[in-house]
């Protein structure tokens, strides 16, 4: 949520900060805004899209080699023109942008206003830049010691950049808690939420760290120091994105290219982790800590959103093949109750951004606890990466989409490579099951494609539903996770009403629901409990629902008995979660293109959840 961008160097400003706010609009944002510098310090921003912003500024002056740019999704305050960021000091001799929440701006706010500083939004935004301005001029310091002094009087989280119409030739940017990326380039500095405005101009970048400032400066190294102006030296990245993975390339929507994306995500997350000549599993996290796995009492899963539903078929995979109890926690509860955590425990933090701040926080708490954190995440050299002892990398590439959908299928493929090398480790599976399992998963992203042909059927199934109110989505073991995935799907971007619930659990409530007018999807396919699943589904039937199945392909039951099916392939039932999402995502993908809604930046989400 938030984007930023900033730049320092020779070139003209402006098209490199709207540009990269074209790059971040996947985050999630309700206004936008730019600060330019030249012979005066000025700022345009308005509420709306970048797009509204560009149409904006049109008549403006813009000319100037130093700037900063941000798309803002509300906390407080309400998205319009005044809220929006860049702020002005009082002065308005600083401006600044800002992604997280200051927890106590409330306080600082009163101070302000006792010693005569006048507010014109309702951000906590505005308060921070009012109260560096307020330390530098009451102190006669310069700005890098009044950010320092400031910020050590801040609860909260920020990445922040701020520019001074005194001192043209720098920008200063610091985070705690919410991401910030440096770019260098040869004689240029670019800032940015995530790498993704960066890779155009640079591969080199430096990760701030938490209470870290860099300092900016035409003509000069990159300086970092932390708050408490300790002098740091800045670790200079390598970028492993393209440039091609941010573009559509022909497909409607990011969230279309990102489904049919799959085979091949799927398959880099395997890619040098099988060995399958001889039936082996190759994962250096779990190699380099095998004592830790081995004594295990118990793993803990933390996540949020559909990281948790990924997590949730991780506990059927780690309980049937390692035989470790497993737990697993939303992380914004996990970190507030206090929970009973042991040395022994194993804690796994799952994020697509590597940037959610309740996973974050919840991996601190267990930290704090000594709990050994491993990490599943998809963004090299993000926060929850760093955070971790150790992890594995997914490989899916950016996914721009605000609702995940590649993520969520090479989460469920880690998971499982994850659970098969401790089961190795722990010989827990017998040699054959482990072989068939190996072999079966190498044929998975096939089995995708397949899938994915599928999809002009889908589409006409999705064409009946567009102006359904509620549905109902079914699933029984492995599959009730991915009931609760597509469930969340369609009503992240269609705006449908949508639960998913444990096909058994339909007989303690929803079933009241059920009418001709409710559309109830069941993942019904023919392993595990599939005879108890046909008894749902005639329930439902009795009470004239519509069934919408996943079914085996060749399933004759089941078919009879929907409305309309969409047929998979045969598969292990571990691995069915990964194979019956597709055909959700589509649908959900259809259902809200016939509905005319934004599929790829739905109203009030946001990408990466960077605040609480």
């Amino acid at each position: 949520m938030c984007g930023i961008v900033g730049y320092i160097g020779p070139r003209e400003a402006y098209p490199i900060l709207i540009k990269g706010l074209h790059r971040l609009e996947y985050r999630g944002y309700d206004s936008a805004g730019v600060a330019i510098l030249n012979e005066k310090l000025r700022v345009f921003k308005c509420k709306g899209k970048v797009s509204e912003l560009e149409n904006f500024v049109k008549d403006k002056d813009l000319h100037g080699t130093i700037g900063i740019a941000h798309t803002r999704w509300a906390t407080h305050g309400e998205p319009n023109d005044i809220n929006a960021h860049p702020h002005y000091s009082q002065s308005e001799s600083l401006a600044l942008i800002h992604n997280g929440i200051i927890e106590n701006y409330a306080i600082l706010k009163e101070e302000l206003i006792h010693n005569g500083y006048t507010f014109f939004s309702n951000t906590d935004t505005e308060v921070l830049i009012q109260l560096i301005e307020f330390i530098k001029e009451s102190n006669n310091i310069g700005l890098v010691e009044a950010v320092q002094l400031a910020l050590n009087q801040v609860i909260g989280a920020y990445a922040i950049v701020i520019i001074s119409k005194d001192d043209p030739d720098t920008l200063i940017a610091a985070r705690k808690g919410s991401p910030l990326v440096v770019g260098i380039g040869e004689d240029d500095f670019f800032l940015a939420s995530d790498a993704t405005p960066i890779i155009e101009y640079t591969k080199n970048v430096v990760y701030l760290d938490d209470e870290e400032i860099a300092i900016l400066r035409r003509g000069e190294e990159i300086k970092v120091k932390t708050i408490k102006n300790v002098e740091k030296t800045p670790l200079i990245h390598k970028l492993e994105l393209s440039l091609s993975a941010l573009e559509k390339e022909g497909f409607e929507h990011f969230m279309l290219k990102e489904i049919y994306e799959q085979p091949k995500t799927i398959r880099d997350s395997c890619r040098g982790r099988i060995q399958k000549d001889i039936h082996h599993i190759s994962m250096a996290g779990i190699i380099d800590h095998k004592d830790k796995f081995l004594k295990a009492k118990r793993i803990i899963i933390t996540a949020a959103g559909t990281s948790w539903h990924a997590g949730l078929v991780g506990e059927y995979l780690f309980e049937e093949l390692t035989r470790i109890p497993v737990e697993v926690e939303y992380s914004s509860e996990f970190r507030y109750r206090n929970p009973v955590i042991d040395k022994d425990d194993i804690v796994i933090a799952i994020s697509q951004s590597g940037e959610t701040a309740d996973t974050l926080a919840a991996i601190e708490l267990a930290k704090s606890k000594g709990a050994f954190i491993y990490g599943i995440c998809n963004v090299v050299g993000s926060s929850i990466a760093r955070a971790c002892h150790t992890g594995s990398f997914t490989h899916a590439g950016p996914e721009i989409g605000v609702a995940s959908t590649k993520a969520f299928t090479a989460q469920v493929t880690v998971l499982t490579l994850i659970a098969l090398a401790i089961a190795q480790e722990k010989g827990t599976v017998d040699k054959a099951k482990f072989d068939e399992i190996i072999d079966e998963l190498e044929s998975i992203p096939d089995k995708v494609t397949k899938i994915l042909k599928l999809d002009n059927e889908v589409k006409e199934i999705a064409k009946m539903f567009t102006y359904a109110r509620n549905f109902l989505y079914l699933g029984r073991g492995y599959n009730f996770p991915v009931a609760l995935e597509g469930a969340l799907k369609l009503k992240e971007i269609s705006y449908i009403h949508a639960e998913g619930y444990p096909a058994a659990e339909m007989k303690h409530g929803p079933i009241a629901l059920i009418d001709a007018e409710m559309p109830v999807v069941v993942i019904a396919t023919n392993k595990g409990t599939y005879e108890k699943v046909i008894s749902n589904i005639q329930e439902v039937k009795a009470r004239k629902g519509r069934i919408i199945s996943i079914i085996t392909e060749g399933d004759v039951t089941v078919k009879e008995l929907s409305d309309f099916s969409i047929e998979i392939p045969e598969t292990k039932g571990m691995l069915i979660p990964i194979l019956a999402s597709i055909p959700l995502q589509l649908l959900a993908y259809h259902i809200a293109v016939f509905k005319g809604c934004n599929v790829d930046q739905p109203r009030n989400l946001a990408k990466s959840v960077t605040v609480e």
